[in-house]
């Protein structure tokens, strides 16, 4: 059974840095997933962040451009989201997905932002 789990999340004062993590358990073929960033805030859909191909490609919402990085360590079955300049509506439930003819979901991490 895959399981993804996050952690990083936290309180940060606006323009401050997080780094995520979401570690894959109960997989031999971490490097060929595809990987992504979601995040949901209260009364709000859940809405995609950034995505990681199993090659490497990358791919963000517009409003996270030139302030998120997402990267990938197939090494360690780890997926990265590092957020910089954040913003107070950045604040959301930040959840790791990944897929390999399977879609799997992690709990979440919370990320709040304080103005």
């Amino acid at each position: 059974q895959v399981q993804l789990v996050e952690s990083g999340g936290g309180l940060v004062h606006a323009g401050g840095s997080l780094r995520l993590s979401c570690v894959a358990s109960g997989t031999l073929f971490f490097r060929s997933y595809g990987l992504a960033w979601y995040r949901q805030a209260p009364g709000k859909s859940r809405e995609l962040v950034a995505d990681i191909t199993a090659a490497g490609l990358t791919n963000y919402a517009e409003s996270v451009k030139g302030r998120f990085t997402i990267s990938r360590d197939n090494a360690k079955n780890t997926v990265y989201l590092e957020m910089n300049s954040l913003k107070p509506e950045d604040s959301a439930v930040y959840l790791c997905k990944g897929t390999r003819f399977v879609v799997y979901w992690g709990q979440g991490t919370q990320v709040t932002v304080s103005s």
